[in-house]
């Protein structure tokens, strides 16, 4: 069998090897189009060209005569067919509006002067059919339960369409039981074509709360058209109870916890009973019960149940979170240097608690020992205790104060040589306040962990003793210092070279054993000489005393002054 699909205003044409009848199909309401012999059918001596068609009661009736010669046919047809049909120019014969009365055979007369012949063609309508639509719908379905589920209809159609059930985009096939599918056709009195109903009893599941059903329309015209998809409620009896416990977690003293009690029902059921800590309290056309301002003594177990089956019901353990600390000392806290302090940290939780401390917003392993207080001591601690979901952060401010202590005082000379670099070291909290027995120039100073330094530059112009005192107030200290001038030193050392300078640094080690021996006698001196007067200067001015202590100064430490 060779076919050609026909586009909308095409015919198609079966041909049958070994028949000599061909079967053209035409399309319900368009042209019809009846070849003759192919178009192969216009033999030398061509007198006429004749269509006739088998009326329904099987009488020959004639539909038109195209004589060879003149170029319009003439219609002898007396029915129906009388203003449908005409002649195209190859021979065929056309109908316009195709129905299904046009299927029957029509036969091509070819008539010359030497031969007369007939070629029949049978005319098949088809058309085909509407979109299916599902109709009678159940409400719903029933676990367990044979139900109809609904109607699916095709209509409009020819050949009748073939109607599949679908669910889930799989095919369902009647097995009897729990799927029985019914067909039936029918047509139409009036124009014949068919219509095919398809009823489906199914017996549904829990599983089928979110199942698809469609109905698929199989036709020889394609392609397959589906309906609308549709779902059905599933309705099933409860099986299992569930109660969960909505608040974010961990749940906290002072949170609202709400009991959500759920039920594997369809439809479920709208009121509860529930169980709050051995009380039970029914709620109605809701599944909810709120616990507001839970404290830790609402730590325990609850349940919620169906209201006509106590039994039915699910348990769900609330625990309450919480944290409780107390801190001694907290605030500011005032210690002397040396005290002791004594830390004390209390914790109360529902969990093992994590506890860290920071000092000035660094982190420390372990709190320090307070057993004798130090400067470096003094800060702000901070405590944090922690559990998961709740922390709690308590703290104190350590000042560790102490009266003035000078721990040293030295000198140096300038990278320049030309001034002397006086550095007094001193211990004390509050910081402690200097003042130089000399005038200079203040260069810096410093104060970290209860240690201040503080430097003075000076020029000094004869050899005298300067004094750092430092005050506070709980007490002050004071140092002096033997401090050389410059000028003596330029006139008793001769100017040194680069290499001299390296020399005089190999030979530090000597220097040094020297410097002892000499500083003891320069001590003595200077002790003597400090009972007699006070030496006072200004840079860059002239002092007063005389040249031969001067001298003894200047024997006794002059290798010491650097």
């Amino acid at each position: 069998v060779h076919s050609i699909i026909p586009d909308d205003n095409d015919v198609l044409v079966l041909y049958f090897p070994g028949s000599c009848v061909e079967t053209v199909i035409g399309l319900y309401g368009e042209t019809i189009e009846v070849p003759c012999n192919n178009g192969n059918n216009k033999p030398d001596g061509l007198i006429f060209t004749k269509w006739k068609y088998v009326k329904d009661d099987g009488s020959p009736g004639d539909l038109l005569v195209k004589q060879a010669q003149k170029d319009e046919a003439t219609v002898s047809a007396t029915d129906g067919y009388k203003s449908r049909v005409s002649i195209a120019a190859n021979s065929s014969l056309l109908i316009t509006q195709g129905s299904l009365v046009d299927q029957r055979v029509f036969t091509c007369m070819v008539v010359s002067l030497t031969n007369l012949k007939e070629y029949s063609v049978e005319v098949k309508v088809y058309k085909k059919p509407s979109a299916p639509v599902i109709k009678n719908k159940a409400k719903e379905l029933e676990n367990g339960k044979l139900t109809q589920l609904g109607e699916c209809v095709a209509e409009s159609a020819n050949p009748a369409a073939y109607l599949i059930w679908m669910k889930n985009n799989q095919p369902l096939v009647d097995d009897g039981k729990t799927i029985i599918i019914t067909s039936a056709i029918t047509k139409d009195p009036a124009t014949g074509l068919s219509r095919t109903s398809s009823r489906l009893q199914y017996t549904a599941s829990k599983e089928d709360v979110e199942s698809q059903f469609i109905c698929t329309a199989n036709h020889v015209m394609g392609p397959d058209q589906v309906s609308e998809p549709e779902t059905f409620p599933i309705h099933y009896p409860t099986e299992k109870v569930s109660l969960q416990v909505v608040s974010q977690s961990p749940i906290r003293e002072g949170d609202d916890v709400t009991l959500k009690c759920q039920a594997d029902g369809n439809p479920p059921p709208t009121s509860f009973n529930f169980n709050i800590k051995g009380k039970k309290v029914t709620v109605t056309d809701k599944d909810v019960y709120t616990l507001t301002g839970i404290t830790r003594a609402d730590t325990g177990v609850y349940k919620c149940s169906l209201l006509d089956n106590d039994v039915m019901e699910s348990t769900q353990m609330v625990t309450v979170s919480f944290l409780d600390v107390s801190l001694t000392p907290t605030g500011k806290v005032l210690k002397r240097l040396g005290e002791k302090l004594e830390v004390s940290l209390e914790k109360n939780a529902s969990t093992e608690a994590k506890v860290t401390w920071s000092k000035d917003n660094r982190k420390l392993d372990e709190l320090p020992d307070f057993s004798k207080l130090t400067y470096s001591d003094a800060g702000l601690y901070v405590c944090d205790v922690s559990i998961e979901g709740i922390k709690r952060s308590l703290s104190f401010e350590l000042t560790v104060e102490g009266g003035p202590k000078i721990m040293s005082l030295t000198k140096r000379r300038s990278n320049d040589g030309k001034h002397k670099i006086l550095t007094c070291e001193a211990e004390g909290s509050p910081k402690p306040d200097v003042q130089w027995s000399v005038n200079g120039t203040n260069d810096e100073t410093s104060y970290f962990n209860g240690k201040a330094t503080y430097k003075l530059t000076v020029v000094p112009s004869k050899n005298l003793t300067v004094s750092c005192h430092v005050t506070n107030k709980l007490g002050y200290d004071s140092r002096d210092i033997s401090v050389f001038s410059l000028f003596e030193e330029h006139k008793s050392k001769p100017e040194k070279n680069e290499h001299g300078a390296e020399q005089a640094k190999v030979i530090v080690g000597v220097v040094v054993g020297l410097f002892l021996a000499a500083a003891l006698v320069g001590l003595i001196y200077w002790l003597y000489i400090k009972k007699t007067r006070q030496g006072t200067w200004k840079t860059g001015e002239k002092e007063t005393g005389t040249s031969e202590e001067s001298k003894k100064l200047e024997e006794n430490n002059h290798k010491a002054d650097v």
